[in-house]
């Protein structure tokens, strides 16, 4: 069994936990919280699996990482504390562990990460012995190995789009959906999320990795954006109200140009409301999010996934196969010895030994 930690309980660390509490080759050790109130509280309260694993969480990070874990699932946020992140981070490779976690957009290509956190990472590899595998809670797969796998099924590809397609109603996650992303502000407000530049730098790693995988070479990246105010006023469960003439849904695009033409997209069409931009792109049967798929060409294929998960919050199963994908690397990763790893390192990891199991 591999002595795992979990570091981190929100919406990525929930999700987190049932992974590690289900895989035959994982033993969930410890769960790290930055909340006094969730410290003592069982690791299966927390991550809702209906009973107890006899693991308390606690907030002594110092105690946890001296018993020298063989992996760690750091599933903290790192959206507005990415210097945090890269500290933790480095802390735990130190210690020899295995990291893996969706944390940190600069590193999902690490051939091309920039060299301030490249290096720092690198450095703690190096000084612990440790590995780190960096996958988007988008979830990565959509926008990495799964066009890759599907573009051999083809003959002549002419473009590919991933599409993201996100229905926040029931997300909870409001830090992200109202300040970052700008749900519920003016349209004349800056959220991060949409500041010039920022999109390429969270899924232009993406884009560099599918060109390299395809043999292909990227002239630039290219950004579009299109905002939609909300026409009546939205009240969420989790989230609060939402006025009518605030933002309530956005369409991005982060396009890779080959040879003078957009050919390899990653696109993101999120809302407040499914009532909001009812002309973009939608999920299949009005569910609350998919993830899709499309290569232009001969043939044209395809491919929409839609995952559903906790219950009413129904735009985690985004979350928890972005997880799955994390978690159920591990056991390769510890075989696979110290280093940085991206996507198209790490093969996908089949279910074994878990099937009908609960």
């Amino acid at each position: 069994m591999i002595p795992t930690v979990v570091w981190g309980t929100g919406n990525v660390g929930r999700a987190a936990i049932r992974a590690v509490a289900a895989h035959p080759m994982l033993s969930l050790v410890a769960v790290l919280v930055s909340s006094p109130a969730k410290v003592g509280k069982d690791a299966g309260d927390l991550g809702e699996l209906g009973r107890h694993l006899g693991v308390a969480a606690t907030d002594d990070v110092d105690a946890v990482l001296s018993t020298a874990p063989r992996a760690v699932v750091y599933a903290a946020s790192g959206d507005v504390r990415p210097d945090g992140a890269i500290e933790d981070i480095g802390r735990a490779l130190r210690t020899g562990a295995v990291v893996v976690t969706p944390s940190l957009y600069g590193m999902y290509d690490p051939t091309n990460a920039p060299a301030e956190i490249r290096d720092v990472l690198l450095a703690s590899v190096e000084a612990g012995g440790g590995s780190l595998f960096v996958s988007g809670v988008d979830p990565g797969w959509a926008n990495d190995v799964l066009p890759v796998l599907i573009s051999g099924l083809g003959s002549d590809i002419d473009a590919v789009r991933c599409q993201e397609i996100f229905d926040y109603s029931t997300y909870d996650q409001e830090e992200a959906v109202r300040h970052l992303i700008g749900m519920g502000h003016p349209l004349d407000y800056e959220p991060l999320m949409l500041a010039e530049g920022i999109p390429t730098m969270i899924w232009g790693g993406q884009l560099r990795m599918m060109a390299r995988a395809l043999g292909a070479q990227l002239d630039g990246i290219e950004e579009t954006l299109e905002r939609r105010p909300l026409e009546t006023t939205v009240v969420t469960d989790t989230m609060g109200e939402f006025p009518a003439g605030t933002q309530g849904a956005v369409r991005l695009e982060v396009r890779g140009v080959v040879e003078g033409e957009p050919r390899i997209v990653i696109e993101h069409v999120t809302r407040i409301h499914p009532g909001c931009a009812p002309d973009w792109p939608t999920p299949p049967g009005g569910g609350a999010g998919a993830h899709r798929v499309i290569i232009e060409g001969r043939p044209r294929i395809e491919v929409t996934v839609e995952a559903t998960d906790e219950g009413e919050n129904r735009a985690a199963g985004g979350n928890a196969t972005a997880v799955g994908r994390l978690v159920n690397a591990i056991d390769w990763l510890v075989e696979a010895g110290p280093g940085l790893y991206d996507a198209l390192d790490v093969p996908l990891r089949p279910a074994v030994g878990r099937l009908g199991k609960k």
